[in-house]
């Protein structure tokens, strides 16, 4: 792994709530630690009103805005320590070919932004995956990254959203 912070990328197809909610999440939890980024395969443009409100409360006051994740494939992007999809299209699509051979994990996360019906309906299930991507995020900052190998790190990644999904049915 590489020297601290860890670069940490959060994927999702769209790049608008459960990515970019990660994103801010782990900078404000990982500050100093970590430096998270978030990406789309097939980038909506725009970040889900609700999802910028819980990052903003949360304290992260950097803008947020949804790109594709071929910013973070050039050559002078920030080195990727850690790629994490959030949703289950995004695991499934070819991903770039990053730079540094980041560990790679998959923390399936329920898409609120497709949730419709009411407002309360709606912001309730932005805060189910807001409370989802919490439990794993502490889970990872839980994690001695200075005592772990690659191959440690990728395992301990993945074993995350099993030990967080066991928790949450």
């Amino acid at each position: 792994m590489s020297t601290q912070p860890y670069n940490v990328l959060f994927l999702c197809t769209g790049n608008s709530a459960r990515s970019v909610m990660a994103e801010a999440m782990l900078n404000v939890l990982g500050a100093g630690r970590f430096r998270a980024y978030s990406a789309g395969s097939f980038p909506s443009g725009k970040v889900q009103p609700i999802a910028a409100e819980l990052a903003q409360a949360f304290g992260y006051n950097e803008p947020l805005r949804s790109k594709s994740w071929d910013e973070f494939a050039q050559a002078d992007s920030p080195g990727i320590d850690m790629v994490i999809t959030v949703c289950d299209n995004a695991a499934g699509e070819v991903c770039p070919i990053w730079p540094g051979q980041p560990v790679t994990a998959h923390w399936g996360v329920p898409d609120p932004a497709s949730v419709s019906g009411s407002e309360d309906e709606r912001r309730r299930a932005f805060q189910s995956a807001w409370m989802m991507l919490r439990r794993r995020i502490d889970l990872l900052l839980a994690l001695p990254l200075d005592k772990l190998d690659r191959i440690a790190t990728q395992q301990e990644l993945r074993d995350i959203a099993r030990t967080a999904s066991a928790h949450e049915h």
